[in-house]
């Protein structure tokens, strides 16, 4: 066995091509690249859809609170934190997407209001989705499979300490 091989089967473990990482950010990089073109009608970045989908899915949950999330909820939901999010949060209010208010009661939250403009722009997202679908040319089946895989992926590196707020 070379000094190069690891594995029983020869093969480098350290081999670019074989690294997680790499394919991971490969991916990233080409499947936002897709996306730009899509939401570029929409006036969106793909970090500012990120946010709308989160606004959107607790607006549109049947029975549950009605309160608007608050700058730090929409942070723990998107798994960033806040100081990221606020200038996104900015950059959509100015487009009339959103309004940003301190929670009555407790004037250290500030709370996020979707505006009419914002709920009606969720109708032209649902164009989104299946442009996105066709752009990559993969079955659905597959790419909810990747999902459910990179959920996992995502709960355990979590759970090992990834994205733990630092000290």
């Amino acid at each position: 066995m070379g000094a190069d091989a690891d594995a029983d089967d020869g093969t480098d473990s350290l081999s670019l091509e074989r690294q997680v990482c790499f394919a991971l950010a490969v991916a990233n990089r080409a499947v936002l690249a897709v996306y730009r073109p899509v939401l570029e009608p929409l006036g969106l970045t793909h970090p500012q859809y990120l946010v709308m989908l989160a606004l959107w899915d607790r607006d549109r949950r049947p029975g549950e609170d009605r309160t608007p999330p608050s700058v730090k909820a929409v942070a723990e939901t998107l798994q960033m934190d806040s100081a990221t999010l606020s200038p996104m949060l900015k950059r959509l209010e100015t487009q009339g997407l959103i309004d940003r208010a301190r929670r009555r009661g407790d004037e250290r939250t500030v709370e996020v209001h979707l505006t009419e403009n914002g709920r009606r722009l969720r109708d032209k997202a649902l164009t989104v989705p299946p442009a996105v679908i066709a752009r990559l040319g993969a079955d659905i089946s597959e790419l909810e499979e990747l999902r459910d895989v990179l959920t996992r992926i995502n709960t355990a590196a979590l759970a090992a300490g990834a994205l733990a707020p630092e000290p």
